[in-house]
């Protein structure tokens, strides 16, 4: 589930990042270069500072220079250290050349620092992405000269100032007009004015396609969409359903309400991709032939598209499991939920949430058909492997699952019994600095084992992206997880599995979270892991819930033979998009008439 992202308290850890006092320190410096150069007896006495400021810069954005070219935000850091570095640097060169004309590239150079890099950075934040994909359709999303390549000449020309008022006068005088001075600052303008026409040129195209959007949709015929508003990093929420959706064989498009989101989500299909940041900008997307919206997150944001009641909304979600937010009332806003089984039907009664039944269609988890069964009983793996999948600490309190407070614990009792262990922490798990810390942790306590005994422990990008989900559930003969998505998903497997109870006490937690009654519990309720070893005793050896598994898998994921199992998804869907359905006209649920 997809909630709104609550403001993280701010600890005094984060303050100097807060403040960006790295940045403000580079200023100081920078400043102390201007004074020198006004006040300093000699002529070069501004390029210690200079230096070191420009060097801090360099320093302190190194994670950004991968990006340069294409990313802004390292010069916007630094504009102001930058600008003073340039004009301490001009001063210098005055006080050695008489003409004045040398000194016309020094001073348009400190105008383009400080006056249009910020102007080129707002024209290509106004010069967003609009489209992707589109069959027959030209889009100019990518600028051809960003602010990051403007920042990059900006920087080049900055040096060579630098370097030419510390190597003196005869030097920078050389050339006259045509000086290296203003051949440098000449480049930064060339490339300031490039950027600027570019950014125009793209915002002058995207509007030229926001006008002829409903007419290309009516060529398009798209019979369905898919909508989806959530952080960059969460487009797995995307990606798990394409490969089905596009086995509907129809027409379709997604529709990003970001600018990042929408550059993340062309990162992982080149299928149709439409940007639409307002709500009244939905209504151009409304063409006859589609007839069906499709949602995988209960982000706030659904309701911009939810308000147009000729579609039906079908919410698809990103995965099944016994947290609260599998049964928010926010599903009741669709016409339809789509779920695995049974079990996610009875979740919504058994937690006072009432729901129409006829609002559900069990269509299986199609995610789970590339899982692999058990081949045998556990106990006959001389050297299991054990996927330690713990979840993250959620948007709000009452939603923090996550073990990974307790996970060295974990980590320390599976290498203890000879374990490979594959690690794979969710996605958003280092947004909590806790958690963070034990990742590395864990981490590193995998990789000192490994070279101790050469055990095959996975943990890094390549469990967590070289490897899908569904790869280390393969690679695994057991898991340890939280209450996720991740469990119902394992159920398919047949393989053993424990949850760590992070909630509810292990005496309660398998009424709160009805899918452990498969599993075996360790206890972390109080802040430290109970009942490791029994619970590892019955993962690895006795496994005694083999058989509730079993009977619990349909339940769970629909009761569908493993042949053509993704294909009842399929038809589920197909059935709402033919025979056409009834134009009932655009409702407009607590929202005021769109302006055109």
């Amino acid at each position: 589930m997809t909630e709104l992202p609550r403001s993280p308290e701010l600890s005094l850890s984060e303050l100097p990042a807060r403040l960006e006092l790295p940045a403000l320190g580079v200023n100081l410096i920078a400043f102390g270069s201007l004074a020198s150069a006004l006040l300093g007896p000699s002529t070069f006495g501004f390029a210690g500072p200079a230096a070191a400021a420009l060097i801090a810069a360099a320093w302190l954005g190194r994670g950004d220079l991968p990006g340069f070219w294409r990313r802004a935000r390292f010069a916007d850091t630094f504009t102001m250290g930058r600008g003073l570095v340039a004009i301490a640097a001009t001063i210098s060169l005055a006080r050695q050349v008489s003409d004045a004309v040398l000194l016309a590239g020094p001073l348009m150079l400190v105008l383009v620092i400080v006056a249009g890099e910020p102007v080129a950075r707002r024209l290509g934040e106004l010069a967003v992405p609009y489209a992707s994909g589109l069959p027959g359709v030209r889009t100019y999303e990518r600028p051809w000269v960003s602010a990051g390549t403007l920042a990059m000449a900006d920087w080049l020309a900055l040096i060579a100032l630098v370097v030419l008022a510390v190597v003196g006068g005869p030097i920078a005088a050389t050339g006259g007009a045509a000086s290296p001075a203003n051949l440098a600052a000449g480049l930064a303008v060339l490339v300031l004015l490039a950027c600027v026409a570019d950014s125009v040129f793209r915002i002058q195209a995207r509007r030229t396609f926001q006008r002829r959007l409903p007419a290309i949709l009516e060529q398009f015929q798209p019979a369905f969409l898919l909508h989806w508003s959530a952080p960059s990093e969460s487009t797995y929420q995307v990606e798990m359903w394409l490969p089905y959706l596009q086995r509907v064989g129809r027409p379709f498009f997604i529709v990003v309400r970001t600018s990042t989101g929408f550059e993340a989500v062309r990162r992982i299909t080149d299928l149709p991709i439409v940007l639409r940041q307002t709500p009244s900008s939905m209504d151009a997307l409304m063409v006859p032939s589609l007839k069906v919206a499709c949602y995988v997150n209960s982000a706030t944001i659904n309701g911009h598209l939810v308000r147009y009641s000729q579609l039906t909304h079908i919410q698809l979600n990103h995965g099944d499991s016994d947290k609260g937010p599998s049964y928010s009332p926010v599903f009741r806003m669709f016409d339809k939920d789509f779920v695995a089984g049974q079990a996610a039907i009875d979740r919504f009664a058994q937690n006072g949430v009432d729901v129409p039944a006829d609002m559900f269609v069990i269509v299986g988890r199609p995610q789970v058909e590339s899982i692999a069964q058990a081949s045998g009983p556990i106990n006959q793996v001389t050297q299991p492997t054990v996927l330690y999948a713990p979840t993250w600490s959620g948007f709000h309190g009452d939603a923090d699952y996550s073990s990974l407070p307790v996970g060295e614990a974990i980590i320390e009792a599976l290498v203890a019994r000879g374990c490979n262990v594959i690690f794979r922490p969710h996605p958003y798990a280092r947004r909590s600095a806790v958690n963070a810390a034990a990742i590395e942790r864990i981490t590193a306590r995998l990789a000192a084992d490994a070279a101790a005994t050469n055990r095959r422990h996975v943990w890094g990008p390549k469990a967590e992206r070289d490897m899908s989900i569904n790869d280390c559930f393969n690679a695994s003969d057991a898991m340890i997880a939280d209450v996720s998505s991740v469990v119902n998903d394992y159920l398919y497997s047949l393989k053993p599995f424990a949850m760590v109870a992070v909630t509810e006490p292990a005496q309660t937690f398998t009424a709160a979270f009805p899918i452990a009654r498969a599993g075996y519990t360790i206890d972390a309720s109080t802040g430290q892991a109970h009942g490791v070893e029994e619970a590892l005793t019955e993962l690895l050896d006795a496994d005694s819930r083999a058989d509730l598994r079993r009977k619990l898998k349909a339940y769970y994921l629909g009761d569908f033979p493993a042949e053509g199992y993704a294909q009842h998804f399929v038809d589920a869907l197909n059935s709402f998009l033919s025979p056409p359905l009834a134009h009932k006209g655009i409702g407009l649920i607590g929202y005021p008439p769109a302006e055109r």
